[in-house]
């Protein structure tokens, strides 16, 4: 009787038998289930909406940041913007939603002042172009010098009409004019004169900006003479040639506030980013060392000592006073002693948890000190690597701050959030608040989304909030 082995046998041939090839990582993974520690952590994260929300926000805010001067209708941010006319720069300008001054019915009669060769030799290229589909204008027909008597022909609450030299238009009756009136002053017409130089003016209104020409659409009016517009529809006065508007406001330069806190966004990042960075590398390279190599422990420890008991405000102010004032110079001062916390805290919890069992078992293993670093250690760390990051890019942003308050920040060339912030705090309480209230905003948003967005993801990549 035939064995089971033999009748195996002789059904398959030796040719038939292949020897499997033993695989050591193929054999270990027999050991593991299908958990993913980054799929997991991200799951934690993504329930928290808060943090969520927070996180879209700040992408969101972060890729306008960076995109922003690309767009079409931005000034440049650190362009003065002057009166193409007058040449006055436009500062402390509130914040508009429009560059649109008056809006004026057809058949308006204005005053135009022509832009001829020697005007558009001096304004910029861009106005310059502007002149072919824009013409200034304004109702202003003239001036009267100070102390001159006119006549008042119709008296009114808000403008008084006048003749003088044969010229018919209106004036400013208010408590800058300071009309010389007599005692019975309805009664027209009588003579009447002012302290002032006042201008005179074609319609009872100011269609000028500061004093400045306004600019319509070549478009919109039909020339009577070189002097003289009239409207052929409703028309749209601006106050400059250009449809562009201040939606920030302007500051105490004539520099468009909405460019220039992008701007200074972008700078004060790159600088919270880049010290972020060299936080990390230098302290988690050094934490390691300092935690897992044993016979460096003593002598990192006094390293650690002396650099910690020096207060790090010293130390900013002492390398922004030697150092050329710059972004490089913040980035070296932050990041010369801001790794110290990163180090200590990535050494405390490699301490705890060096000599553990699977930590033992891999070095009995003969594991590779690199692998039971990143795979055995690391994991643990996550949570305080990246609260730490979190939390150090607006702590840089805040000591660029600081540093800007004292002086001895970024030059005032380079936009930046601590340069706009320190020039704003000056103007808190005048008309200008604005220019304080608009780059605090965004520094807010910033600071309290990282903080948020860090401890949210430093609780969900815990193994301890694994299952």
């Amino acid at each position: 009787m035939k064995t089971i082995k033999d009748h195996i046998s002789h059904k398959l041939e030796d040719a038939q038998f292949e020897f499997a090839v033993y695989d050591s990582a193929a054999a270990e993974k027999a050991g593991y289930s299908n958990y993913s520690y980054w799929g997991s952590t991200f799951r934690c994260f993504l329930k928290n909406k808060v943090a969520l929300s927070l996180l879209i926000l700040l992408a969101l805010l972060l890729i306008f940041t960076y995109i922003q001067p690309y767009l079409p209708g931005q000034y440049e941010a650190n362009r003065v913007i002057d009166h193409p006319i007058s040449s006055i720069q436009l500062m402390n300008e509130p914040p508009r939603l429009s560059n649109v001054m008056e809006r004026v019915p057809g058949d308006t009669v204005l005053t135009v002042t022509p832009w001829d060769e020697l005007a558009l030799a001096t304004v910029s290229k861009a106005w310059a172009e502007a002149s072919k589909e824009w013409i200034a204008v304004s109702n202003v027909l003239s001036s009267i010098p100070s102390r001159k008597y006119f006549t008042v022909t119709e008296y009114g609450d808000d403008y008084c009409k006048i003749e003088y030299n044969g010229i018919v238009g209106y004036v400013k009756n208010d408590f800058t004019t300071k009309l010389k009136l007599p005692e019975d002053f309805r009664n027209t017409p009588y003579e009447a004169r002012s302290n002032f130089s006042i201008k005179i003016y074609s319609t009872p209104s100011e269609l000028t900006h500061k004093g400045n020409e306004l600019f319509v659409l070549r478009s919109s009016v039909s020339m009577l003479d070189d002097k003289t517009a009239v409207t052929v529809k409703e028309a749209e006065l601006r106050m400059l040639p250009d449809t562009r508007t201040f939606l920030f406001g302007t500051n105490n330069a004539g520099q468009d506030l909405w460019a220039m806190v992008w701007s200074g966004t972008r700078t004060s990042l790159t600088i919270g980013i880049a010290v972020a960075f060299c936080q990390a590398i230098i302290g988690i390279l050094i934490g390691v060392l300092w935690g897992y190599v044993k016979c460096l422990d003593r002598l990192l420890t006094e390293v650690y000592n002396v650099i910690d008991n020096i207060p790090t405000t010293i130390v900013l102010i002492l390398i922004s006073y030697i150092l050329r004032p710059g972004i490089s110079t913040l980035i070296f001062a932050m990041s010369i002693t801001g790794w110290v916390g990163m180090a200590r805290f990535v050494r405390n919890q490699i301490v705890i948890i060096r000599d553990r069992d699977y930590n033992l078992a891999s070095r009995c293993l003969g594991t590779n000190t690199f692998r039971i670093i990143s795979r055995n250690l690391l994991p643990y760390l996550v949570s305080v690597i990246t609260l730490r990051m979190a939390l150090s890019i607006p702590g840089a942003i805040g000591s660029e701050v600081f540093i800007t308050y004292i002086g001895l920040g970024l030059p005032v060339s380079i936009p930046s959030l601590g340069n706009l912030i320190n020039v704003g705090r000056k103007l808190l309480a005048t008309s200008a608040s604005y220019q304080l209230v608009f780059p605090t905003i965004v520094l807010s948003i910033i600071t309290i989304s990282f903080y948020i967005i860090g401890n949210s993801f430093a609780d969900a990549a815990d193994p301890k909030n694994h299952l």
